[in-house]
């Protein structure tokens, strides 16, 4: 949002009173409607540091305008820290913005609070700065320094002022003030206005019945804003009440209630369950989280301390992608802690209120994202269109009834009264009331929305992205087989389910150790890879016991030899730390110490191509590439181990380790095999996409050749089509950007190198001209090359791409941008972990989840498939259609009523009460829930209804109908005159 500061002035203030006066308020009600002009005629405009209120107007395409007030917080009543009133900082980080903030000697600070965000003056900047969370400059050294102890009292009395209480706080809307705010819509005014001039007219009971039907409409509206507010309200209050434990510099550890906590306050996590009421950053001992709210997967996640290292990047900037494994997010649960030697878990908070993870979902639901759908622009236009002819209308009884000499009031009564016949008020409502029913309807088959005006938008949709594992495969993996490699050669490859278990060696350390499983109510639980994997190894997790070793205690995940795994020289193993699996790594590994022995083990497992790039090249087999597409281009998901034995001192703390340098120089173990089969669902729902001309895209993190025989299993790309592999490399030395086109059967590459794009670069890509039969293939590293070096090209490939592998978060993101920029209406279809982003920027994003909404998109779907994809779509043409066809109605009988209301005014008469009363209230309320009720058509039909009110076919039937109305009735009343008895 773009910020504008104004100063009020008094005599401009005098001048709008005096309007609201003699307007008799209806300059107040425009002021309430256009919050600028308010502002533009009260104020004066001057810079921001100087502003009393300030104006922010949004940055898309529809540029609305809030007003806000500039209040002060006084701290001069708190007992502030020694030294801070003489030039001293306010609060120990010397980095923190209330420090810059603060008006000395005053102790006074100017801030506004914009969709339930804090933001307080900067002197230092001059702007407007967001104050509920650490700085994001701090590294990983000053978090532990500055706040590993915690805050003083008199700091966090400071932060609780500034920064307001750590609650999410949604207010249960009083009734009055919701009907209020209901009354106040341009809608009902204007039929307030039409209302006061039919009953001056004498259309009593055509007034009541309207007036009638208003206040059921008011009613239900309120009744249902009313509901949702209830029920946001207490989906967040729990939230708001939780005990920490939170220790202070000076009294130590105490208990607290969660309201208090305040971004830098240190807090314990004792072993119990927790509910987390802040994004906290995790600083000693490990965890287990359940974030199931904020991405709709239940799996336990494992979070890791921040290292304490000397780096001199921002915290966040170190971890890289991977700072989220640090860091436990509000609204999720805490359901196990993992303590170090030094005592209980601690975490410093970071976020607190509407700045968490769990304010940003409560504020997405309270403050949508305003859709850019023509439907709505089109909506405005076709009023003013219509104000137009009533405009004409007006000026023709003004003559008529001027010529036949009638009173002022009447020739301004009759006026108006043809110009609100001509506008039906009824437009705006009766777009969103094929949404309402469609709501419905999609609730009952399991479907849930917190975007209601998206539903109109996926009638629009003509692609979809979807993630593949877990949406169009099934969430579990089997084990298929393993394949050591020893010398530098792949050896004999050992096959799951076998009579014999798989014989104790490196690679079973892997299989055993390198994965994120915990125990949780004696039931292992976590990732569905790691758990098939571990299965096969017939091995059991010992969580009861701790183990002992070179750092000290640690309570440690300890696995021995179950009844049923080969003989093993070693007693069991104990992992004693964890770098976590992260998407944008593609890769986890583990420490590991056979138990009684000294030596420490890291293991490592993830993407072939990434694992392979950390082994040392004399172990990883010649044929590596060839073994890998073997199982690749038949389908199998692919997963690499590797080794390394560490060298480290009897007192080295494991968990202070870096990455970087634990997982270098490894020795390559060999690849696991695993079979990721179709849901069963998957093939029937994306041809019925295709047979309704809906294209279907993969977006996954998988390996390339996994990815196009699922897409090729899946009907995606037909049988006969041809797959071209798009492969691109980045400038090294002297060499240029290229691109080399392959296809996916060839073994030889056709590259082609260009320092700047030439002409023979579009022949390649059309290919004999058969574009159709042709799909396009690449891996997120030629994606962002593509992006860099060869843009102009995108839009050629992405017309005909159909497969994306190992994309991060980041670039599925920015894929669905990029269709978007072709005039796409692109729908998102993924398990809301890895596809948050995604989900959110698509027109329509779909999170195959358990939960009814969650942070990640638009729409849940508690069906774990894509059946619902094909559902949506046709209950956003049922809505889309129905709200085209009400819109079409109004529009005709206002202007069929126009018409005959003009031709009576000729003879200076009207239509009756009953006439009015029939046509307006009895026949519009049966049409209008005839439309909205109807079902949506079972089938998906190869074209789109259409997306926009101002279009030639519908303006044609409008206009063609509007003129036979004309012909038929003037014709009528023509030949009615003339007949002897009238």
């Amino acid at each position: 949002q773009e910020i504008f500061g104004y100063k009020t002035q008094g005599c401009r203030k005098a001048l709008c009173i005096a309007g609201y006066i003699l307007s008799c308020g209806a300059l107040l009600l425009l002021f309430y409607w256009k919050p600028e002009w308010d502002v533009w005629a009260n104020c004066i405009r001057c810079c921001l540091e100087e502003a009393d209120v300030v104006l922010l107007r949004t940055t898309d395409e529809f540029q609305r305008y809030t007003r806000k007030k500039v209040t002060w917080i006084d701290l001069s009543t708190l007992a502030l820290p020694v030294g801070s009133n003489s030039g001293g900082p306010l609060v120990a980080d010397k980095d923190s913005v209330i420090n810059r903030a603060i008006m000395k000697p005053q102790l006074k600070m100017r801030c506004i609070q914009v969709q339930k965000i804090r933001y307080i003056w900067d002197f230092s900047v001059k702007e407007f700065k967001k104050v509920g969370s650490l700085e994001d400059s701090n590294t990983c050294h000053s978090i532990h320094h500055k706040f590993g102890a915690g805050l003083t009292r008199e700091e966090q009395e400071i932060r609780q002022l500034v920064c307001g209480p750590n609650a999410i706080e949604v207010e249960i809307r009083p009734i009055w003030k919701l009907l209020f705010k209901e009354i106040l819509n341009p809608f009902y005014v204007f039929q307030a206005f039409t209302l006061t001039l039919w009953l001056s007219q004498g259309y009593t009971e055509y007034s009541v019945a309207i007036i009638i039907l208003s206040i059921i409409s008011v009613g239900l509206t309120v009744y249902d804003l009313r509901q949702q507010s209830t029920k946001l309200h207490d989906l967040v209050e729990e939230h708001n009440k939780v005990q920490v434990t939170v220790c202070t510099k000076s009294e130590g550890c105490k208990k607290l209630e969660s309201r208090y906590l305040v971004p830098g306050d240190m807090f314990l996590l004792d072993g119990k369950k927790l509910p987390l009421p802040c994004d906290a950053v995790l600083i000693d001992g490990s965890c287990i989280v359940n974030e199931g709210m904020l991405t709709g997967e239940s799996i336990p996640v494992t979070k890791t301390p921040l290292p304490l290292t000397e780096s001199l990047m921002p915290w966040k900037t170190h971890s890289m992608e991977d700072y989220r494994r640090h860091v436990l997010f509000c609204g999720t649960e805490v359901i196990q802690t993992k303590p170090t030697g030094r005592g209980p878990a601690r975490a410093v908070v970071l976020q607190t209120g509407f700045d968490t993870a769990k304010g940003d979902l409560v504020r997405s639901i309270l403050y949508p994202k305003p859709v850019n759908f023509k439907l709505y622009r089109d909506a405005f236009k076709f009023i003013v269109g219509l104000s137009v002819i009533g405009m004409f209308g007006l000026i023709y009884t003004v003559c008529v009834f001027v010529s036949h000499k009638k009173s002022v009031a009447d020739v301004v009564a009759m006026a108006l009264f043809l110009l609100t016949v001509a506008v039906p008020p009824t437009i705006p409502a009766a777009l969103t009331t094929g949404t309402v029913y469609a709501q419905r309807r999609l609730k009952k088959k399991k479907i849930f929305c917190i975007s209601p005006q998206r539903i109109n938008i996926c009638g629009q949709i003509n692609l979809v992205c979807f993630d593949k594992t877990g949406t169009l495969t099934e969430d579990g993996l089997d084990l298929w087989g393993v394949i050591p490699s020893e010398g530098s050669r792949f050896q004999k490859i050992h096959k799951f389910p076998s009579s014999t278990p798989l014989p104790w060696g490196p690679v079973c350390g892997a299989m055993v150790s390198c994965h994120s499983l915990v125990v949780l109510d004696k039931k292992i639980q976590g990732d569905p890879l790691d758990l098939k994997m571990f299965e096969g190894t017939h091995w059991e997790i010992d969580d009861s016991s701790t183990a002992q070793d070179g750092a000290g205690a640690l309570d440690t995940c300890v696995i021995r030899p179950g009844p049923k795994a080969s003989s093993a020289p070693v007693e069991g193993i104990a992992i004693l730390h964890q770098f976590p699996f992260s998407s944008g790594l593609q890769r986890m590994s583990v420490v590991s110490q056979k138990i009684g022995e000294e030596q420490y083990d890291l293991y490592m497992k993830g993407a072939p191509e990434i694992v392979s790039s950390f082994c040392t090249q004399e172990t990883v087999p010649a044929n590596f590439l060839k073994e890998l597409k073997t199982y690749t281009s038949q389908g199998f998901r692919v997963i690499a181990l590797a080794h390394k034995v560490l060298n480290l001192g009897k007192d080295v703390n494991v968990s202070n380790l870096e990455r970087e340098e634990a997982e270098s120089g490894l020795a390559f173990l060999g690849l696991l095999v695993m079979e990721n089969r179709l849901k069963q669902e998957t093939k029937p729902v994306l041809q019925e996409l295709a047979a309704a001309r809906i294209r279907s895209v993969m977006v996954t993190g998988d390996n390339l050749q996994t990815a196009v025989t699922v897409a090729r299993n899946a009907g995606m790309i037909h049988t006969g089509s041809k797959v071209i592999l798009v492969e691109a490399n980045e400038p090294e030395g002297s060499t240029p950007a290229s691109i080399a086109w392959r296809l996916a059967e060839d073994s030889e590459a056709n590259t082609a190198a260009f320092s700047e794009v030439c002409a023979n670069t579009e022949e390649k890509i059309t290919l004999e001209g058969e574009t159709s039969s042709y799909h396009f293939a690449m891996n997120g590293k030629s994606y962002q090359v593509i992006i860099k070096y060869f843009y102009n090209l995108l839009p050629k490939i992405l017309v005909n791409a159909t497969v994306f592998a190992r994309m991060s978060p980041g670039q599925k993101s920015s894929l669905v941008e990029e269709f978007q920029k072709l005039n796409y209406y692109v729908g998102m279809c993924g398990d809301g972990a890895n596809d948050c982003g995604a989900l959110k920027m698509a027109h329509a994003g779909i999170s195959l989840s358990e939960q009814e909404a969650s942070v990640a998109s638009p729409f849940t779907s508690q069906i774990p498939n894509i059946q619902c994809v094909p559902e949506l779509i046709r209950e956003g043409r049922a809505a889309l259609v129905a709200s085209f066809a009400v819109v079409k109605y109004l529009t005709l009988y206002g202007l069929i009523q126009f018409v005959g209301t003009a031709l009576l005014f000729w003879q200076l008469q009207i239509f009756g009460n009953h006439q009015y009363l029939i046509q307006d209230v009895i026949i519009t309320l049966l049409v209008c829930l005839t439309m909205s009720l109807t079902e949506a058509y079972p089938k998906l039909a190869p074209y789109r209804p259409p997306g926009q009110l101002i279009s030639p076919p519908l303006l044609l039937s409008i206009i063609l109908n509007v003129c036979f109305t004309i012909s038929m009735q003037t014709c009528g009343f023509l030949l009615v005159k003339q007949q002897p008895w009238y």
